[in-house]
């Protein structure tokens, strides 16, 4: 089941292994629609700004779990492409510490700034009592969120993208129905659906460690267990700087949600749904990043150059292709889309919606160049680059947020994103052809 990415013919085996983390956060999406949809149907517009803006705040959260985990799993997939188990070995364990470690310290800064969160984002005071009580529960999910993530990024650096989507796919289906059972059956309300998935959350966490641990018996803990500094070296330069890549995105895009709260329940209510639909067109590619990042440690560790340049034309090629389709049907189809999540008598609210989605649908291309050069510069092993490329579209999407709400109101807001996403790539594509055209590989001088 594990995929070695360094044979084989370039585009199958890349879409091989891209399609299980594709259908994979498919699902994940289907759930998040279907409790946005639960939510806002069931328990009216405020519980649904509660929970959208709550989402937004818990996708910071857990994005800097998700940059730890990913930087590790570049360098687990590097170990693997140069066949240095022991190396492998000694890295999952050294990922392991640093990654737990800042869990418990980010759960522990989570409750602790828990009153603060209103201010921060401007929460109006209809909304924020369900807000308060829906992150006070969903915040005891984090564990589980670093377990899954952790041994999905191993085993999805040992070729293997396959079983993290069964895990997922069971905690997904498991959570639409506790969620009809919790919100509906049993009238808990907002809680009902945190504890929704809380619940589900676990059941992947848990499921996928002990599989990992039964299947690959040499990452269990015993006495030869091994740290060494140079490999928690390595594993912080990784984790960190791709940590700091995804939190600095969300925390872009939280400070932008602050922004949206502040003009009231019906946009944010408008927000919460069309981000979703939002997320949902353009997650497949942003998993195709990711395993484009996977396939080009792998054959950046085994000094396969030429790979390295055929996977990165079919990459661009399949992107390009996929993220012009998908801007042709969220453009044309924005109403229906918004009216799956919101009563059709509340037209203000799908109104705001469709005006989101056609100006966010219509560069959809932007954002899929950005996630291969997100791909592309972690698996090289340059994660800084990445960092600069966030910094450059988030810093873009925020600044210009502020100026164009002030001038045109909210759809100043929505403009700001393309923008940005826009002016990272231009920043990306130059640097490659300025500075990593031909990679350094396998101990030559990176310039």
């Amino acid at each position: 089941m594990n995929q070695d990415l360094t044979q084989g013919p370039v585009v199958g085996g890349l879409l091989r292994f891209a399609v299980p983390m594709i259908l994979g956060d498919l699902l994940q999406q289907c759930y998040n629609i279907a409790d946005t949809l639960i939510i806002g149907r069931c328990l009216g517009p405020n519980a649904l700004a509660a929970v959208g803006s709550s989402f937004t705040l818990m996708t910071f959260l857990t994005s800097i779990l998700l940059g730890l985990c990913m930087g590790s799993g570049t360098v687990f997939s590097i170990r693997f492409g140069q066949r240095d188990q022991a190396g492998l070995r000694e890295g999952v364990f050294a990922a392991f510490a640093l990654v737990a470690g800042l869990t418990v310290v980010l759960i522990a800064a989570a409750f602790a700034t828990l009153k603060d969160i209103r201010l921060f984002l401007n929460v109006p005071g209809a909304v924020w009592g369900m807000m308060r009580e829906y992150l006070f529960v969903i915040y005891t999910g984090i564990l589980a969120v670093f377990l899954y993530n952790f041994f999905a990024s191993f085993l999805r650096a040992v070729g293997n993208s396959v079983v993290p989507l069964a895990f997922l796919a069971v905690s997904a289906l498991l959570n639409i129905v506790l969620d009809l059972w919790f919100v509906i059956g049993l009238e808990w309300g907002v809680p009902g659906a945190a504890a929704a998935t809380v619940i589900s959350q676990y059941l992947s966490g848990l499921g996928i460690a002990v599989y990992s641990l039964i299947k690959f018996p040499q990452l269990r803990p015993g006495k030869q267990m091994r740290i060494s500094l140079q490999s928690v070296k390595s594993i912080s330069s990784f984790s960190v700087l791709t940590c700091v890549q995804q939190s600095v995105m969300n925390l872009g895009i939280l400070m932008v949600q602050g922004l949206v709260n502040s003009f009231g329940p019906t946009v944010m209510a408008a927000f919460a749904a069309a981000v979703k639909v939002d997320a949902f067109a353009y997650m497949p590619v942003q998993d195709f990043g990711n395993a484009f990042s996977t396939f080009i440690a792998q054959n950046y560790g085994a000094g396969e150059k030429e790979r390295i340049r055929k996977g990165l034309r079919s990459a661009v090629l399949a992107a390009f292709i996929f993220c012009t389709a998908v801007s042709l049907l969220v453009f044309i189809f924005a109403g229906l889309l918004m009216g799956l999540f919101v009563d059709a008598g509340e037209s203000a609210i799908i109104a705001e919606g469709v005006a989101y989605l056609r100006i966010e649908g219509a560069f959809y291309w932007g954002i899929g160049c950005l996630f291969l050069l997100y791909g592309l510069y972690r698996g090289l092993g340059r994660p800084g680059m990445s960092v600069v490329l966030t910094a450059v579209s988030l810093g873009t999407r925020v600044a210009l947020a502020y100026i164009l709400s002030g001038l045109v109101g909210v759809t100043g807001i929505w403009w700001s994103v393309p923008i940005g996403w826009v002016l990272a790539d231009i920043v990306g594509l130059a640097y490659y052809m300025l500075k990593v055209k031909e990679p350094k590989i396998k101990g030559e001088t990176q310039k």
